[in-house]
C-alpha cells in the first residue's frame, strides 16, 4: 500500500528531533554523549552543602537531570521529574491527595492504573475515585463538585482508544473549580503526537517504558509541568518514596529520546497500513484506531493530536476460540504485554491487561474476549500483513 506522509500525519511540519539529539551534550568536557554518574552519593563541599546541588541519588543525579530537561522541553513544560516506572509517576500523582478528597478518573484506562486506584488509593488510603467517561463532558460537569481535588485520564485510552478533549475538559473544570489538578496520562500519544500542557493540562505523564525508550529494555516513567509549587510538590513525594530511577536507566532513555520522532513516523506509518487492511478484513468486526476517518472521533484526533498514533486495537469476528486460534497463528508479532517498542506485539487486553476488572466492568468497557491490542513496530509493514494473513487462515 503506498501511502505519504499526509496521508498518516495531521500535522507534516511539528518536529522535536533537533531538541533531542542536541541537548545532550557534556559542557564540562564536550562529549557528544553525556556521562553515567554510578555514584549513589556525591561529596559535600562544606557541612552547610547538605540538601544543595546534587548529595544523593535518589534526589538528584547529572544523568537524571539530562533527561528531565529533555522531556520538560519537549512537552512544553518547565519542569520534569524522572522515576524507575510509569507505575512510580502515576503513584506520585495519586499522592497529592490524602483521605477524603475526591479524584475523577476516566474509566477506561490501563489495567494496573485501576488496580492501584482501587486496592491502594481507595481501599488503604480513603481516596474517593469517581470512574466517568470523559468522552462525554456533561458527564465532567455533573461530577465535579468542591471536593474534587485531581482530575486524571487517558487520551488514547487503552485499550479502546477513546479520545477526551483536553481543552474543553480543562476549560470545564476551571469554571467550577481553579485549583484542580488535571493529569494526562500521554503515553499512547507521546510528546510528539500530543502536547497536554498546551490545551491547559497541569501534569503530563508518560510510560517511558513504552515509546520514549522504544527498545523493551527498560523501566522508566516521566511527570512534567508548569507550574513551579505543583513541581515542588511533585519532587518532594518522588524523593520520599523513592520510585527514582538508576543513572544507567536515565543514559538510555536519553539516547532513545534521539530516535524517538523518526521511529514514531514509522510506526505510526505502519499502524496506520494495517489499520486500513484491518478494517478491509472480512474477518475483522471493527478497528480502533484514531487515525481511522471511521473512529468516531476522528476529527477530535485531528485537532489535538498530529496522527493517530502506533497503537491499534480491533475485534475479531467470533470469540476466545477464535482469538486464541490467530495468536497461535502469528510468527512476527509476539505475543506480549508493554507496548511501543521496535517489535511489533499483540495481546488479548481481557486475558492480559485488563484482565484483574470484573467481567460486567470489561463488558461495560467494551473490553470483550473478541478484542485485540497491537503495537506496531518497526518491521517492514508487508510482513506484518502477511503475518496477520496468514494467522487468520486458522479462524
Amino acid at each position: 500500500m503506498l501511502v505519504q506522509e499526509e496521508d498518516y500525519l495531521f500535522d507534516t511540519e511539528f518536529t522535536i528531533a533537533t531538541k533531542t539529539i542536541h541537548k545532550t551534550c557534556d559542557q564540562a568536557h564536550g562529549a557528544i554523549n553525556p556521562p553515567i554518574y554510578m555514584s549513589s552519593t556525591f561529596e559535600l563541599k562544606d557541612v552547610d552543602s547538605f540538601g544543595k546541588g546534587y548529595f544523593y541519588t535518589r534526589c538528584g543525579n547529572p544523568t537524571r537531570t539530562v533527561v528531565e530537561e529533555i522531556v520538560a522541553e519537549i512537552e512544553q513544560n518547565n519542569y520534569a521529574i524522572a522515576f524507575s516506572s510509569g507505575m512510580a509517576a502515576i503513584q506520585c500523582v495519586i499522592n497529592l491527595l490524602k483521605e477524603g478528597d475526591e479524584m475523577l478518573a476516566m474509566d477506561d484506562l490501563y489495567g494496573g492504573t485501576i488496580g492501584y486506584l482501587k486496592a491502594i488509593a481507595m481501599e488503604k488510603h480513603g481516596i474517593k475515585v469517581k470512574f466517568i467517561d470523559m468522552t462525554n463532558l456533561d458527564e465532567v460537569r455533573k461530577q465535579m463538585n468542591e471536593n474534587v481535588k485531581l482530575v486524571y485520564l487517558e487520551t488514547p485510552t487503552n485499550p479502546t482508544m477513546k479520545l477526551t478533549d483536553i481543552k474543553e475538559l480543562c476549560q470545564i473544570v476551571r469554571q467550577i473549580k481553579n485549583n484542580v489538578v488535571v493529569a494526562v496520562d500521554n503515553t499512547f500519544a507521546t510528546p510528539y503526537l500530543q502536547t497536554p500542557s498546551i490545551l491547559g493540562a497541569d501534569i503530563t505523564l508518560n510510560s517511558g517504558t513504552k515509546y520514549l525508550g522504544g527498545h523493551s529494555d527498560i523501566l522508566f516513567g516521566t511527570l512534567s509541568c508548569r507550574n513551579k509549587e505543583l513541581y515542588d510538590n511533585l519532587f518532594k513525594i518522588s524523593y520520599l518514596t523513592g520510585g527514582c530511577p538508576s543513572p544507567f536507566d536515565c543514559y538510555l532513555v536519553t539516547r532513545s529520546l534521539k530516535t524517538l520522532e523518526v521511529r514514531m513516523k514509522q510506526q505510526i506509518k505502519n499502524a496506520y497500513i494495517l489499520a486500513k487492511y484491518l478494517e478491509g478484513h472480512p474477518k475483522v468486526e471493527k478497528v480502533l484506531y484514531p487515525g481511522l476517518e471511521s473512529h468516531p472521533q476522528y476529527e477530535l484526533a485531528r485537532k489535538q493530536m498530529r496522527a493517530g498514533g502506533a497503537m491499534i486495537s480491533f475485534y475479531i469476528k467470533g470469540g476466545a476460540a477464535e482469538v486464541e486460534r490467530l495468536m497461535k497463528g502469528l510468527e512476527l508479532f509476539t505475543m506480549a504485554v508493554s507496548l511501543g517498542g521496535v517489535e511489533s506485539l499483540i495481546q488479548i487486553p481481557a486475558k492480559m491487561t485488563h484482565s484483574g476488572l470484573t467481567e460486567d466492568k470489561r463488558q461495560e468497557l467494551g473490553i470483550t474476549q473478541n478484542l485485540i491490542r497491537l503495537s506496531a513496530g518497526l518491521e517492514h509493514v508487508t510482513d506484518l500483513i502477511k503475518d496477520l494473513e496468514h494467522a487468520f487462515k486458522n479462524i
